[in-house]
């Protein structure tokens, strides 16, 4: 079975591209993990439900599986003393 695809938000490729170099390779890596099944991730609560969560060191990717499993679809990246309360402020605007 082929891996899925990984796409990025703006908003979490934008965070990528702020980070120096050697925590961008980190997240990277732990974006290509998460493709082959592997990394350290864990199911959202309410008000996240739907959502899951990569950890990278301290950062966080927020993301969910789209399209039957074929895509993971990373919708917000950030430290991780941040990155639950924006995102949920960001999908009760939507």
């Amino acid at each position: 079975m082929k891996s899925p695809r990984i796409e990025l938000s703006p908003q979490a490729a934008g965070f990528l591209r702020t980070l120096a170099p050697e925590p961008r390779q980190q997240l990277r890596a732990g974006l290509k993990a998460l493709a082959v099944g592997q990394g350290d991730v864990l199911e959202l609560e309410h008000p996240l439900d739907g959502f899951c969560r990569l950890r990278v060191g301290r950062y966080r990717v927020v993301f969910h599986y789209a399209e039957n499993g074929r895509v993971i679809r990373c919708d917000f990246a950030e430290r991780r003393k941040l990155v639950y309360e924006l995102f949920a402020d960001l999908i009760k605007g939507s």
